[in-house]
C-alpha cells in the first residue's frame, strides 16, 4: 500500500482502499493490526484523497479518528445465503 502511494500521490489523486476486514477470518492473507495504524497514518498526510471501506469496530475508529467516518448498514451474507445486518465505514482521507 504504501509503495503505491508513495509513487502515485498527487493533489489530484484519488485511492480507494479495501484491507481485509478487522477480526475475520479465512482471507488466506495475513494483515496484522499495525498495518491499519500504519495505513490511518499515512492518509492523514497525502496530497491527494482516499477512500477506506471498513467492518464497523471499536478499534477501527479509534485508529481512523483524525479522518472522516461515515457507519452505513449493510447486509453480509453468510453461508446459509440468509443476510445478516451488520455496519460498514467509509472513511474518506
Amino acid at each position: 500500500m504504501g509503495a503505491c502511494i508513495d509513487r502515485y500521490d498527487r493533489p489530484h489523486g484519488l485511492f480507494c482502499l479495501d484491507p481485509p476486514c478487522f477480526e475475520t477470518e479465512g482471507y488466506g492473507v495475513a494483515f496484522p493490526f499495525a498495518e491499519n495504524e500504519k495505513m490511518a497514518e499515512r492518509l492523514q498526510s497525502i496530497a491527494g484523497r482516499a477512500i477506506v471501506g471498513f467492518n464497523d469496530h471499536p478499534e477501527i475508529r479509534r485508529v481512523v479518528a483524525g479522518l472522516h467516518i461515515e457507519s452505513v448498514p449493510i447486509q453480509r451474507m453468510v453461508g446459509s445465503g440468509k443476510g445478516v445486518a451488520r455496519r460498514e465505514l467509509i472513511i474518506l482521507g
